[in-house]
């Protein structure tokens, strides 16, 4: 969760009040940034506002951040799914980076599925065992974050392009009703394939029936949920 500051202050010299709102910024340094501006004696009225509109009390927040140490947050899921239509199997690719307990980690995850028919259907499969590992981690009413390069996947799941197949359709009715049970805040990114590159190795993997799942701990946590 990110969270928006509007700030109303008045100049140290002057009588009229102001108001200011910043970005979104992850919890920590909003809360940093309010008490920062709370010292200066000049600030009336700070405003806390999270992604959906929510108003927060700094204290909730304070107590938010406390709950959530111990739990997978900070999420950002990474999907790919291949076709190998000669043999008519899939393989299905999800990288999943979380903090918990102030630490970082990247979970891993490939398997081969039989019946499907084409490669988008491959990458709804694909995005459904990354929302499935996200409910096997306890993940639950919180925003994440998801990546994945196919754009009639991303584009579908947001709603920003129609949806006419049959088997598209049945697939994002079983995602969306999982993520609406889980309590899910979802932002969609489309990116490219070599941005992607860790689940699409991990699809191709699956497809050779080289088999991995496994969660490490990342030093360096440098991507943004």
């Amino acid at each position: 969760m990110k969270i928006r500051l509007e700030i109303f202050y008045k100049p140290k010299n002057g009588t009229n009040q102001y108001e200011m709102r910043t970005e979104f910024l992850p919890i920590q340094e909003a809360l940093f940034l309010s008490e920062d501006v709370e010292k200066t004696g000049r600030a009336t009225t700070i405003e806390y506002y999270d992604e959906t509109g929510s108003t927060w009390l700094k204290k909730h927040l304070k107590k938010y951040l406390d709950s959530l140490k111990e739990e997978p947050h900070n999420i950002v899921l990474y999907f790919d799914g291949g076709f190998n239509e000669e043999q008519r199997l899939s393989g299905v690719g999800v990288v999943l980076y979380y903090e918990q307990n102030e630490k970082y980690y990247r979970l891993r995850k490939n398997e081969m599925l039989e019946q499907l028919t084409t490669n988008n259907e491959a990458e709804f499969a694909a995005l459904w065992t990354a929302i499935n590992e996200l409910e096997a981690l306890g993940v639950k009413n919180q925003p994440v974050t998801i990546k994945g390069d196919s754009l009639v996947v991303i584009n579908q799941a947001k709603g920003e392009w129609p949806c006419y197949e049959e088997e598209h359709t049945r697939w994002l009715d079983r995602i969306d009703q999982k993520i609406n049970s889980l309590g899910l805040t979802v932002n969609y990114e489309a990116i490219n394939r070599g941005e992607n590159k860790e689940a699409d190795q991990l699809a191709s993997q699956a497809l050779t029936e080289t088999f991995i799942d496994a969660t490490s701990e990342v030093k360096n946590y440098t991507k943004n949920a």
